[in-house]
């Protein structure tokens, strides 16, 4: 019968310390190793009830990689194992300077859709994957430093950026087919 423990911290799983901070090749050898471990097909002459538990283990280590892969999701992750919410759906304030900033993306972004100019829209895809590498770099040393209160702000700035990359994808895509 196989054993696993679902009360590990993803960090745990995937012998991982409990910081922003990630080995992506080890979280990737690690992920290889335990599929190797757990797949459902190593499990197809079992019991129904070793199938049930190998694809319950398989979910739960599938999870916990795309958690720990994505620095948002990891950055999430964290900040519910100390008990704070990132309040990303109801809670909206934003710093001054980051509401600024907002609306002139959004502008550039309906502008370069309009006029379905690819290379505008090329041009401000770099530039907010260049801030997104900048606040996760930020939103790094808030969680390792447990300011956590600042990384929560952090993290509903990153989800932010990520919708707007999502959108500016979006509308290349749909300039040039």
């Amino acid at each position: 019968m196989m054993r696993f423990d679902f009360s590990r911290s993803h960090f745990d799983l995937f012998a991982q310390p409990e910081l922003f901070a990630i080995d992506r090749a080890a979280l990737d050898a690690r992920y290889r190793e335990l599929q190797a471990q757990y797949h459902p097909d190593r499990y197809a002459s079992a019991s129904d009830a070793e199938k049930r538990l190998a694809l319950q283990i398989a979910t739960r280590i599938n999870e916990a990689y795309q958690t720990l892969k994505s620095p948002l999701a990891r950055a999430r992750y964290l900040l519910q194992l100390v008990g704070v919410d990132t309040q990303e759906e109801t809670n909206t304030a934003m710093p001054m300077d980051f509401l600024m900033s907002q609306m002139e993306w959004r502008e550039a972004i309906a502008e370069a859709k309009a006029s379905q100019n690819v290379e505008a829209l090329e041009r401000l895809g770099a530039e907010l994957r260049g801030e997104t590498a900048a606040l996760e770099a930020e939103l790094g040393g808030l969680l390792d430093r447990g300011d956590n209160d600042a990384a929560a702000v952090a993290v509903r700035k990153l989800r932010f950026m990520e919708k707007l990359d999502a959108e500016v994808g979006d509308a290349i895509e749909a300039a040039l087919f």
